[in-house]
């Protein structure tokens, strides 16, 4: 059947690196541990609830390229993500009642800022000159070289706790004062200082699967890609610099001298799988709650939220769902007690009955990895000291932090890598011109 690359882990990494294998004419075999793709960004049917959830709410930008060309390369729905017309971030601030609106103007120039009406009420233009401070500190280095946030800007006063603390933990899921400066500036230039037109927020409404996995999984079947589920990889082995074999729980995979792998799996599993590896070795977890209950008419759709226990209101048509980052202090608080407090503060905020309806907390203990510089420092880049292998994951070293637009974005480095190595290569001249370029 000719030479293949077999990618071991269906997450958002694995899938991004088989859907630009399979669109550069290589022969894919997808290999997952579970039943079903989309590892960490996958919706499935809660029956506590009645409903089909995410297993974590994701809000994306509409700078997120890597994800935006992922979702059209696969022939996603139209409407996979949804959103404003316009870069708007609204904000309500439960200990005084306060609400506003965040606006940046579309344009590079930030001259929103001038405008009161688009800033955080009692905020002053010179105000938000962190974002520059933090990438001018940055400027030149690698993540894990450039220091922390707290020693580069002031973490405290209201314009702190008011935007750039809620916004930073959301992107880095790490206490913004240890967080890197390197990660924090990535997110910074590729967002708010690239403009409104980057920044415009959107939410796979209808689920991860809608959006990412299910369209994904079509594409590559298409194209003819072998997916096979409930295969869990349990060693490796080599002759050398080469992979020859994966030892799967079912049955071995013998891996021929033209073959690659790429392995886009959690950093714990890839480390136990290559002692020595250089991974991240710290983790922070993230709370998810949602509650039944159609919202009020007019309710935005992401709701940022200060001076309370939820920080980020997920309104779909027939839930609310919180996102709680940076949750290691949550783990061991019981379920229900988070439940009623997440509820109270979301029944103030639209107005609604305390009664607490049908409810599912979901905490996740390793969301992401620390996104401190020493754990950054310790990312991988794709290639590793096997020809024949390379690595895809939001842990690796994508210059961004564990998101959607860095899982997706590690696996089109790792195909790049793959293709550039020229394992699995196809005979045709157009395909191996096709490679050479994407390499």
């Amino acid at each position: 059947m000719g030479a293949a690359v077999h990618v071991v882990g269906a997450g958002l990494a694995g899938l991004s690196a088989a859907v630009s294998l399979a669109e550069a004419g290589h022969r894919v075999v997808l290999h997952e541990a579970a039943k079903q793709a989309g590892g960490r960004c996958r919706s499935y049917f809660d029956p506590t609830l009645g409903l089909t959830i995410d297993n974590g709410n994701h809000l994306l930008l509409s700078g997120n390229r890597s994800a935006l060309d992922f979702l059209k390369t696969i022939g996603a729905p139209a409407d996979a993500l949804q959103g404003p017309d316009e870069a708007a971030f609204d904000f309500a601030d439960l200990r005084t009642g306060e609400r506003w609106t965040l606006r940046p103007n579309a344009g590079r120039l930030p001259w929103w800022v001038l405008d009161s009406s688009r800033r955080v009420p009692g905020s002053r233009a010179r105000d938000y000159l962190a974002p520059l401070t933090l990438m001018l500190a940055a400027s030149g280095k690698k993540p894990g070289k450039a220091g922390t946030i707290g020693e580069t800007i002031p973490c405290e006063g209201p314009l702190y706790e008011r935007l750039w603390q809620p916004v930073l933990l959301a992107a880095l899921n790490t206490d913004p004062r240890e967080s890197d400066v390197g990660l924090a500036a990535t997110i910074l230039r590729e967002t708010l200082g690239a403009g409104g037109n980057a920044c415009r927020p959107l939410v796979a409404v209808e689920g991860l699967s809608t959006a990412f996995v299910d369209p994904a999984i079509a594409y590559l079947t298409r194209r003819g890609a072998e997916i096979r589920f409930g295969r869990r990889l349990r060693g490796i082995e080599s002759q050398g610099e080469t992979i020859t074999r994966l030892d799967f729980t079912d049955e071995p995979t013998v891996i021929g001298p033209d073959d690659g792998v790429v392995l886009a799996v959690p950093p714990w599993v890839a480390s136990d799988l290559m002692p020595g590896l250089p991974a991240p070795r710290e983790f922070r977890s993230i709370v998810n709650a949602h509650f039944v209950g159609v919202p009020p008419p007019g309710s935005p759709l992401v709701l940022g939220v200060v001076g309370g226990l939820t920080e980020w209101l997920f309104a779909y048509p027939d839930r609310f769902s919180v996102t709680i980052s940076g949750a290691d202090r949550l783990l061991d608080v019981p379920r229900d007690e988070l439940a009623r407090q997440i509820w109270r503060e979301i029944a103030d905020l639209h107005g609604l009955a305390r009664e607490l309806p049908s409810w599912q907390i979901v905490k996740e203990k390793r969301a992401t990895f620390a996104a401190t510089p020493a754990e950054a420092a310790r990312r991988p880049g794709a290639s590793t000291a096997y020809d024949n292998l390379v690595l895809a994951g939001d842990w690796t070293a994508t210059g961004l932090p564990s998101t959607i637009e860095g899982a997706i974005r590690s696996g089109t480095n790792a195909a790049h890598a793959i293709i550039g190595s020229g394992k699995s290569a196809r005979s045709d001249a157009c395909v191996r011109t096709q490679a050479r370029g994407a390499a």
